[in-house]
């Protein structure tokens, strides 16, 4: 996608147009202006981000299995994001920045209620964890990493530091029944981590 190589600044109808080998006058058909294919690329990005969680989701997991799906589809998210895109959608495009990234939220606090729901129901997860306060804890920690300067983009993306992040939380929320159960399971949840 241009958008996410160069920046939507720097990208003009022009090459929209010439990169999908179609005329202006023709991609003018399909959208209004350059924030309808901005606002269509953002709802497209949200959709497949859904989309990856909802494989997760889809597979029937315990809690804490889920938790680590989570994380690791957070991890491709990270790998995608494009901070040149993210930047002009912010400046050039506040509304639009600002609509998408309170979807997001409002689709990531519900996930990750739905998940420590779940935990707490099975005995996973302490009984007595907030619910609303760890999910906005978690998407809080998310949305700072990528612009985190103590980390390089490498690092952020390491199994190590991934680890190092999910025990961290897990820790934080995992009763003793899931602390022994993520102890059992500690191989199977990184062994397929890429």
């Amino acid at each position: 996608m241009l958008y996410r190589r160069y920046g939507i600044k720097s990208v003009t109808m022009d090459d929209v147009a010439s990169h999908l080998g179609i005329s202006k006058k023709t991609l003018y058909e399909h959208f209004q202006d350059k924030e309808d294919i901005v606002m269509q690329v953002l709802n497209l990005q949200y959709e497949q981000r859904c989309a990856m969680m909802e494989s997760v989701i889809g597979q029937n997991l315990d809690a804490v299995a889920e938790m680590f799906g989570i994380f690791s589809r957070v991890r491709e998210m990270f790998r995608e994001n494009s901070p040149s895109m993210e930047y002009d959608v912010r400046k050039y495009y506040p509304d639009l920045y600002n609509r998408f990234r309170k979807m997001h939220r409002e689709w990531m606090c519900s996930l990750i209620q739905s998940n420590l729901e779940k935990g707490k129901k099975d005995g996973l997860y302490r009984r007595e964890l907030n619910i609303g306060i760890i999910s906005r804890l978690f998407v809080s920690r998310i949305e700072i990493t990528p612009e985190n300067d103590l980390f390089s983009a490498e690092e952020i993306m390491s199994k190590e530091v991934l680890y190092e992040v999910f025990v961290y939380h897990l820790f934080g929320i995992l009763s003793d029944k899931g602390r022994k159960a993520f102890k059992t399971g500690l191989a199977t949840y990184f062994s397929g981590l890429v």
